[in-house]
């Protein structure tokens, strides 16, 4: 008679190990096929949040704050959306509701345009939005390298992040066009505003070390190259102008490098320039807005960058977007201060606020917001500073408040979204409800 062998203790311990696991894996899928078919699921057709064969939302909330130009604020409020627009807006008793639309009911909400984050390096694929080849690379554009769907953009979804500008890295002075999403996911066509929303320019900082210091070009230089870079493109979109107005009989030449730029002469998207310390941004302002006329977004704008508040309210077309960085230790009063304020201060009242995400989380633009408070700005002013004021610095009509035609990209609140005790529970992008907490919390 054989003898029975029994497995070793090492081998019984991983066969228990594996039997855990397998178990595991089917309650988890179990659960998967639960939740999609469920009732209460996302994508199910009986959802609450689910629009109804009207296709009309009608959002009660407790209050709207609507950053339209004359800063007025609904409390009781109906906002109704078809179609992906704001179709009407006004306190519960002057609203009729259409027969039909599905009510997502939340009394103790506030309604407040999606944030908008003008300085992003995590809608696209990150190794992409790095590629330095020369100290200018004026034919590069980050619409490529879109990534319509990832970690990152569902987290700025439920930190109430509703766009962003999708921009290249800093490693050299010019680094390609910039690219405006939605952060709902869906395909890359879906997410794309505009494909091109900026040429990006950084002013010295992370340029001086081009190439990790082999190669130390110095200011100057710098300077030279992205002017004659700059010229060079403008010469060519006058040249094209030129033909097409019937002044030249000449037909110039196509060239994909400098095609791009001319939206930018005709001022139709931006240059964000990624610019700190008051001697850069002078600089920035004079290159720039004056001599080329270029539509400027001065980008950090940290250091002591608020010394040139005279300068950028000289031209009405310059806009700051500060940020991450929002306090400063200003040696020559050994005190700290905050930048926001110190913007502030010098007169500058369309004042925005960025992530230059993955630095900061996108999602902690409103925390951002509410830093700028803590030391020496005003709350309400921060709030435009993350949804009307980037939505006008970079051109985005459609966006950064809640008014009838505009679309319908908001998120509902517990409270002010600079309080850092008040969270998101609704985004919604395009009039499509991209992200619910009570459904599943993602933070």
């Amino acid at each position: 008679m054989s003898r029975v062998r029994f497995p070793s203790m090492l081998r019984r311990v991983k066969i228990a190990i594996f039997l855990a696991l397998f178990a595991v894996v089917c309650v988890t899928a179990t659960v998967h096929a639960q939740v999609l078919t469920s009732p209460a699921g996302p994508t199910s057709p009986t959802s609450p949040t689910s629009p109804t064969r009207s296709g009309v939302l009608a959002f009660k909330v407790g209050k709207v704050v609507t950053m339209d130009a004359n800063d007025t604020i609904v409390n009781r409020a109906i906002v109704l959306v078809e179609n992906g627009k704001i179709t009407a807006v006004g306190k519960v008793g002057t609203i009729q509701i259409p027969a039909g639309a599905t009510v997502i009911d939340k009394p103790d909400l506030w309604l407040v345009p999606g944030a908008i984050d003008a300085h992003n390096h995590t809608g696209g694929s990150s190794s992409d939005l790095h590629d330095y080849v020369f100290l200018t690379n004026p034919g590069y554009r980050t619409l490529e390298s879109v990534v319509s769907e990832s970690d990152d953009l569902e987290r700025a979804r439920a930190g109430g992040i509703t766009s962003v500008l999708l921009i290249p890295g800093s490693g050299n002075n010019m680094s390609g066009f910039g690219t405006l999403l939605r952060t709902g996911g869906g395909t890359v066509e879906e997410a794309v505003i505009k494909p091109y929303g900026s040429v990006k320019v950084a002013q010295a900082g992370n340029p001086e070390g081009y190439f990790f210091g082999g190669r130390r070009t110095g200011r100057s230089f710098m300077n030279y190259n992205t002017r004659q870079t700059l010229e060079k493109a403008e010469a060519y979109h006058k040249a094209w102008n030129a033909f097409e107005e019937g002044e030249s009989t000449e037909k110039p030449v196509l060239d994909p490098i400098f095609e791009g730029f001319r939206g930018l002469f005709d001022r139709k998207f931006v240059a964000s320039v990624h610019t700190q310390g008051y001697q850069l941004m002078m600089t920035t302002v004079d290159m720039l807005a004056r001599r080329l006329g270029i539509r400027t977004v001065l980008d950090h704008c940290t250091f002591d960058g608020y010394k040139v508040a005279r300068l950028v309210l000289e031209d009405e077309s310059i806009r700051v977007i500060n940020g991450p960085r929002q306090l400063q230790f200003d040696r020559t009063q050994r005190r700290i201060f905050g930048n926001a304020a110190r913007w502030w201060q010098g007169g500058i009242r369309r004042l925005g606020i960025n992530t230059d995400a993955p630095v900061i989380p996108q999602e902690e633009l409103p925390f951002q917001a509410t830093m700028a408070c803590h030391f020496g700005w005003l709350p309400y002013q921060a709030l435009k500073g993350i949804t009307q004021v980037p939505a006008e610095a970079l051109m985005l009509d459609d966006l950064g408040s809640i008014e009838v035609g505009k679309e319908a990209s908001f998120v509902l609140w517990t409270g002010d979204p600079i309080d850092p005790r008040n969270s998101c529970i609704v985004t919604v992008i395009e009039g499509k409800i991209v992200y619910e907490s009570e459904v599943q919390r993602v933070f």
